[in-house]
């Protein structure tokens, strides 16, 4: 599942919305919905996202919240690290090959001091 996949379950189940019934709605097919909520497909279109937050009713921040989930939800990632330093690909591999084995608090983890070196070095957080 996707951080967009765990929100759009989160605002489904909030609501109590049926998957077939909120794909009818925004024009998609329950199964395109559900393989978006399990990750089973890229990340959503701007378009989708809109509907679905026009569908929800969500505003401000909520709304760019989701946006930013959408942008962080690809599930197969591609990196290139050409141009970059050796020690930079290697990070890269290893994190591919061995992802699968961390825990979630783990990833959570090497999320926050991901973002706290970003903040540190360019005084603002990156997404």
């Amino acid at each position: 599942m996707t951080p967009f996949g765990q929100k759009l379950r989160e605002l489904r189940d909030k609501k109590q919305v049926f998957l077939k019934d909120m794909a009818a709605e925004i024009g998609v097919s329950a199964a395109y919905l559900s393989a978006l909520e399990h990750g089973k497909r890229g990340k959503p279109a701007w378009y989708l996202v809109q509907r679905i937050i026009v569908y929800f009713n969500i505003i401000w921040d909520d709304a760019e919240e989701l946006e930013r989930l959408a942008q962080l939800s690809d599930p197969r990632v591609v990196l290139d690290t050409s141009g970059l330093a050796p020690v930079t690909t290697e990070y890269a591999n290893r994190l591919a090959a061995n992802i699968s084995r961390l825990e979630p608090d783990q990833v959570q983890d090497m999320l926050l001091r991901l973002d706290g070196y970003l903040k540190s070095k360019s005084g603002k957080e990156l997404s």
